[in-house]
């Protein structure tokens, strides 16, 4: 598909590339290129001071000659950016992502000539929305089983345990040491102190994670680990890297640990003490409420995921078949920020969202045209999302996390998840808008669970 417009005094043509990207090509007649020189240069005229010249008396010509290279980027940088937002709002794009050209830094602006650029843009796929009313959908009773309660208990006195420096490391330990990751030709992706590995546990063993990456055979490769003695391990790239270059890639991490230590967890009466409790049903009483939460909470996860199920089975939509790299950042951040608004434990959210990096690229894919549905379903029932509701879901998750809000406010905004954390309370909005259309039926989290077994043993 192509489109030509002169409805701008620029010419925009438009042509698909795959699904949901699209290539604008660009044309900025040399009248507009002239104007925005001058413009330039008659600011910077107005201000610059050369020896032997007052401040606004030095020659254009002067001007030109010492400052043109940059007044040339700073008037390609706005006619790129202006015709850009020009060309999608004519067009109707709804653009996802930045932009994408690798030669327009290489393009010069020459005055008299027409500026032509090219960029490749993701855009919002175009499908027909399913019916969002009457949906059937399962509510398996929320409870705070006596077992979760232990569970609870138990990771209490992990984290409130203390470190005990090892020689060797054995399942379960955690070592902190020097780890870089490099490709088989030499290229550095990654190096850094600090690295800290979890030696997999006989839960998990052999299966196990380092820098960010699921290693199948890690405990194999480890071996017997020594602080000082580097270990070499080989594994692939998997396929939903945020790095592109990465991507199947076979790859080698060379990892020196530095120390090695067990947690061992504190004695039920110590933590008791240390929080001024009588005994362990104390503790259990303190924490039964915020179990209670955190089950309300997978109660609605398991709610929502059959309404998105339903919209994903009823939508057809033409997605890429494999995710850009922008798209899998976003990708990989909804899956953490998901994980931490359920109060997940740290470790457990990125040994999580490295298994989401080896995922299969359908799954991806699944993620990404779900991103799509929900955004037009939100648009649809006029979803908003106010600072209130994200200061309150910031509270909830730090409450989780035993932080202080304003703490895990600015560590989101450090590392440029708020808006994740935004789009994710939409979501949440959004399907509770649907389900509050649906038939809802109540049901015991023992028939809940039955009904699921029943359901997959009948596919297969």
């Amino acid at each position: 598909m192509s489109i030509t417009s002169s409805v701008t005094q620029n010419k925009v043509d438009v042509s698909d590339v795959g699904p949901s990207r699209k290539k604008l090509r660009i044309e900025i007649p040399a009248s507009a290129v002239a104007d925005s020189l001058g413009t330039s240069l008659e600011a910077l005229t107005a201000d610059a001071e050369l020896p032997g010249f007052r401040r606004g008396h030095v020659p254009k010509r002067l001007i030109e000659k010492k400052f043109g290279a940059g007044i040339r980027k700073q008037a390609k940088e706005q006619l790129v950016a202006q015709a850009f937002q020009a060309a999608c709002d004519e067009k109707k794009l709804r653009v996802v992502g930045a932009p994408v050209d690798s030669t327009l830094e290489k393009l010069e602006l020459v005055d008299g000539k027409p500026f032509i650029f090219e960029v490749e843009v993701e855009v919002a796929p175009e499908f027909e929305l399913p019916n969002l009313e009457g949906i059937k959908v399962r509510k398996p009773l929320a409870e705070v089983t006596d077992d979760l309660l232990a569970a609870e208990v138990k990771k209490l006195c992990v984290q409130e345990g203390s470190l005990e420096e090892r020689q060797s490391a054995e399942p379960g330990d955690y070592v902190t040491g020097h780890a870089k990751l490099a490709g088989t030709d030499g290229k550095i992706y990654f190096e850094s102190d600090g690295i800290v590995v979890q030696v997999p546990p006989a839960d998990k063993a052999p299966k196990g994670m380092i820098v960010g990456l699921v290693v199948d055979d890690l405990s194999k490769q480890l071996g017997t680990l020594a602080a000082g003695k580097q270990v070499t391990i080989k594994t692939k790239g998997p396929e939903n890297h945020e790095t592109e270059a990465m991507r199947g890639k076979d790859l080698v991490i060379e990892y020196t640990p530095a120390r090695i230590d067990r947690i061992i967890p504190a004695d039920i009466k110590e933590v008791c003490a240390r929080f001024g409790l009588a005994d362990e049903d104390a503790i259990k009483n303190a924490l039964r409420s915020r179990l209670y939460q955190r089950v309300q909470i997978e109660q609605a996860m398991v709610m929502r995921q059959q309404v998105t199920k339903h919209l994903l089975d009823h939508t057809t939509m033409e997605v890429p078949e494999r995710l850009t790299a922008s798209q899998s950042q976003r990708y990989l951040e909804r899956r953490r920020s998901e994980m931490m608004y359920r109060g997940m434990d740290p470790v457990a959210i990125e040994e999580a969202v490295a298994a989401a990096r080896a995922a299969s690229a359908a799954d991806a894919v699944r993620d990404l045209k779900l991103f799509f549905l929900l955004d037009r379903a939100a648009e649809k029932l006029g979803v908003r999302v106010t600072e209130s509701e994200v200061n309150g879901r910031i509270a909830a998750m730090a409450q989780e996390r035993n932080e202080r809000p304003e703490k895990l406010r600015q560590a989101l905004i450090n590392s440029n998840q708020i808006s994740t954390l935004f789009t994710q309370i939409r979501e949440h909005k959004t399907v509770d808008a649907i389900l509050a259309k649906a038939e809802v039926t109540e049901m015991k989290i023992e028939d809940y669970r039955k009904a699921l077994e029943e359901e997959s043993k009948a596919k297969k």
